[in-house]
């Protein structure tokens, strides 16, 4: 089950993994909220089920890689409201939000080949089966 935790909670911090710890620190969990996503992992025996909240994303934002023996998830979000006075043409109000998000996981113990992945509901499922 240890190899699949997030870096975050390795042993082996990397130093991306102390930016994110310094963000906490820093900023609560409002910085955890801005930086990551939270997932839910179950070992159902043969196989992981990691389920990662991603809501608000569509499913062409979000981007599974499978590299050097880990698991990255990544989603980018990008929308822009702009309402104009129609006598004047001069913005009334103009909003842009963007969000991005990205996690690794180790893949050791894994059958990278076998894994298996849907989006629905703002819930990415990736089914992860064990060597």
């Amino acid at each position: 089950m240890f190899e699949m935790m997030p870096y975050a909670f390795n042993h082996n911090q990397s130093l991306l993994d102390s930016f994110a710890d310094f963000e906490k620190n820093f900023f609560g969990e409002l910085g955890r909220s801005v930086s990551s996503f939270s997932t839910d992992i179950r070992d159902n025996g043969n196989e992981y089920v990691l389920e990662a909240e991603l809501p608000g994303f569509n499913k062409e934002d979000i981007e599974v890689e499978v590299q050097n023996g880990q698991l990255m998830i990544s989603a980018k979000h990008e929308e822009k409201q702009e309402e104009k006075d129609e006598k004047s043409g001069q913005y009334i109000r103009r909003e842009r939000r963007y969000g991005s998000f990205q996690r690794s996981f180790s893949l050791d113990g894994i059958d990278p080949d076998g894994i298996e992945g849907s989006y629905q509901d703002g819930v990415l499922k990736l089914v992860l089966p064990k060597e």
